[in-house]
């Protein structure tokens, strides 16, 4: 268990990711959602995490049914997400994604509501305009904070890497969703050699420093630290990159150049190192993975539970 920043909550550092990459909650069989969440549940994992867009609802309808069955104490998380349209009355939608997203779980709150669109300079269709998120949707999760819709707020760390910093630095949120892996290491440090992609800055360390607690997406690139291009007939099957290489084939070949590691005997698999990467940084609070299999998750709990890397396998891989 680490602590959730200054929400002061305890969270596993395995959470559960239910999102479309893995697909288990929003193509899944009911009995392997729930059976899932159980397991999740015994394993100790308390952090649910989803999002009104995923699967269109179908995530928070099947993780809402699956948890409400197990009566399960858990903490969960879900985000809203702006289209065009909603820059007009932007708390108007706010407000209203989150009643829709309540009534889909069969809850009367969340303990987390995180923005979801992408942050820019510059406001664009998808991508948020800092100022906008700033100055009208914080006020807006505030309003359903004091409601009591929501415990805390936080935001999704996707978009330009500069207004993602300046979205932590301005301490008006509790918690962020960090792009961190094996192939893209540059939010908990910095960036190797010739590396791909966006450099995040650090934005592990710029968020410890705010108090924030630290939620880590893309923990597997995607599924590229399989180290296969290969897709679970569940898990999305087109997965563009977020902040690594241009295209998912290239973040598997980049992948594959860690397999030596295994070979040695380090971790028993590409995703066991690259979770237990994830894991080793001191400023992460907890890790999603998104599962399309009970095996999935089984794996990842054994995992996590090997604990963090050795400094001098870091050390290599840095």
């Amino acid at each position: 268990m680490r602590r959730l920043g200054r929400t002061g909550l305890e969270v596993s550092v395995l959470g559960y990711g239910a999102g479309a990459v893995g697909g288990l909650f929003t193509k899944g069989t009911a009995a392997d959602q729930e059976r899932a969440a159980a397991r999740a549940v015994e394993a100790g994992i308390n952090y649910f995490d989803t999002a009104s867009i995923y699967g269109n609802g179908e995530s928070e309808r099947n993780l809402g049914r699956a948890l409400n069955s197990l009566k399960a104490k858990v903490i969960v998380g879900t985000k809203v997400r702006l289209a065009a349209q909603h820059r007009a009355d932007v708390a108007s939608f706010v407000a209203q994604s989150l009643e829709d997203s309540l009534k889909r779980m069969g809850r009367d709150h969340v303990d987390l509501l995180q923005l979801h669109n992408p942050l820019a300079a510059i406001d664009a269709g998808d991508k948020l305009a800092i100022e906008i998120a700033l100055n009208e949707v914080v006020p807006a999760l505030e309003k359903l904070r004091k409601a009591g819709k929501t415990r805390f707020i936080g935001f999704s760390g996707v978009g330009e890497p500069a207004m993602l910093l300046r979205a932590v630095d301005s301490k008006l949120f509790d918690t962020v969703q960090v792009v961190y892996n094996a192939l893209n290491p540059s939010a908990g440090g910095p960036p190797p050699k010739g590396m791909p992609g966006l450099d995040y800055g650090r934005l592990l360390d710029r968020a410890k420093a705010a108090d924030m607690g630290t939620i880590i997406i893309r923990a597997l690139a995607g599924g590229a630290l399989s180290g296969t291009t290969d897709r679970h007939p569940l898990a999305m099957q087109d997965v563009p990159p977020i902040g690594s290489a241009p295209d998912f084939a290239g973040d598997v070949a980049r992948a594959k150049q860690l397999e030596p590691l295994v070979r040695e005997g380090v971790a028993a698999s590409l995703t066991e190192l690259g979770e237990r990467f994830v894991i080793s940084h001191p400023a992460v609070s907890t890790m999603l993975i998104g599962y399309s299999t009970l095996q999935h998750l089984d794996e990842a709990i054994a995992a996590v539970n090997k604990g963090p890397l050795p400094e001098a396998v870091l050390k290599r891989m840095g």
